[in-house]
């Protein structure tokens, strides 16, 4: 077996948000750390070895793998379903190939029991199969929805000059927000536990809240009243096109859609316990999370000034 001093890490999507954050903790923990990312990006830690490629091409990811023991693995936000699952082939046969010890995936999102619509969902649960099929040993992890999606100017404009929070879920759907910096400690987590092998987690954040008690916990945070407004999905996507370009946009909204209709609105009441008693991390409160961030570089005063 691999000694802890004998592990070489490699974390896909590097260069972006979750998969940044998952090889932030890596490093902080004294790890060696490989990341891989899109041609054109580059890593935001010195201290992560960057090799840029694309996950269509079988050769750049073997490659990637070469002396790599464990992986994390957070597709791009990507939901054509033949592109994706050949990224998830290229994934499993270079770590079956490279004898990887154990891969973590982070399906971006809860799946749902039953097959839906939506390619959010099912791009993420064919490419769980393929992982599954290969024989390399893996984690399935699948996160609700995170707290990070609040802080962006869209969502935090209202909330600092409206006093509205708006998202694109029901006021009465429960969710276990959770924070990327959680996710990456719960990625790491299990990246150490072969006894989670062959299991899919679902898990979320410490605190199942409402819409209104999310912005009731904002009130106290900011020092004003906050009050919940459901945003239109139409009007979420459009506004998402513009950041993330339509075919994107179309799928990551296709997540809220489901959770608006009756069969999906349980899917992120998660229990509370799953992260610290399955894999040992204790959540951010969601009200350290908001008082941590900078809201007021959305307030159209700080916006004109810096125009």
């Amino acid at each position: 077996m691999t000694t802890e001093q004998g592990r070489q890490y490699l974390v896909f999507g590097a260069s972006g948000a979750q998969g940044g954050a998952v090889a932030r903790n890596l490093v902080e923990r004294g790890h060696p750390v490989r990341g891989f990312a899109h041609q054109g990006t580059e890593s935001a830690d010195p201290a992560v070895s960057l090799v840029t490629g694309d996950l269509a091409d079988p050769d750049a990811v073997r490659e990637a793998f070469a002396g790599v023991t464990h992986a994390a693995v957070t597709l791009p936000l990507v939901y054509d379903a033949d592109t994706v699952a050949g990224y998830a082939r290229n994934i499993a046969d270079a770590a079956r190939q490279a004898g990887v010890q154990q891969i973590v995936y982070n399906s971006n999102t809860c799946i749902p029991d039953d097959i839906t619509p939506y390619p959010a969902y099912e791009t993420r649960r064919a490419a769980e199969a393929i992982l599954a099929e290969s024989g390399v040993p893996f984690v399935v992890l699948r996160p609700p929805v995170y707290l990070e999606n609040l802080f962006n100017p869209g969502v935090g404009g209202a909330l600092v000059n409206q006093n509205v929070l708006a998202y694109p879920l029901p006021a009465d759907r429960r969710v276990a927000w959770v924070s990327h910096d959680d996710l990456a400690a719960a990625m790491v987590a299990a990246l150490d536990r072969p006894d989670l092998v062959g299991r899919s987690v679902q898990f979320g954040g410490g605190e199942v809240l409402t819409g209104p008690e999310l912005a009731a916990i904002f009130s106290d945070v900011l020092g004003r009243p906050i009050s919940y407004l459901q945003l239109e999905v139409d009007a979420f996507q459009e506004g998402l096109a513009f950041a993330l370009g339509a075919e994107a946009a179309a799928g990551v909204s296709g997540i809220y859609r489901w959770v608006g209709q009756e069969a999906g609105r349980d899917l992120f009441d998660l229990d509370p316990a799953t992260l610290p008693k399955v894999l040992n991390v204790t959540p951010t409160p969601v009200a350290d999370w908001v008082a941590a961030r900078p809201w007021q570089q959305f307030s159209q005063g700080e916006q004109s000034g810096r125009s």
